[in-house]
């Protein structure tokens, strides 16, 4: 496996790109997507957060999404075990750009 600086770079690239971006958490336990941080992760927050989860083990999706009247956006999805179908995107949502990284 390459190392996580290497796989993080496409999330380290966007917030040096987007300085106000936040980014939205999803966890899947037991077949179920939730909200895990209930506040969005502000931009200097991300790429930490995602780090610590895989180096933890979990695997993670993520999306570069635009949002109607917010506008960029990131979603991260985490999970355990083999992949999953990933949630859809809420209505109204444009993908932009994503990614996976799976330990």
């Amino acid at each position: 496996m390459q190392d996580l600086e290497t796989l993080l770079d496409p999330l380290t690239r966007l917030t040096r790109k987007h300085k106000a971006i936040e980014a939205s958490v999803l966890w899947l336990r037991d077949g179920v997507w939730s909200d895990a941080t209930g506040d969005p992760l502000e931009t200097e927050e991300i790429v930490f957060y995602a780090e610590g989860l895989l180096m933890e083990g979990f695997s993670m999706a993520w999306d570069h999404v635009t949002v109607p009247g917010l506008g960029d956006h990131l979603r991260l999805c985490f999970w355990q075990g083999a992949n999953p179908a990933l949630p859809p995107l809420d209505p109204g949502m444009a993908r932009l750009g994503h990614g996976q990284i799976t330990p």
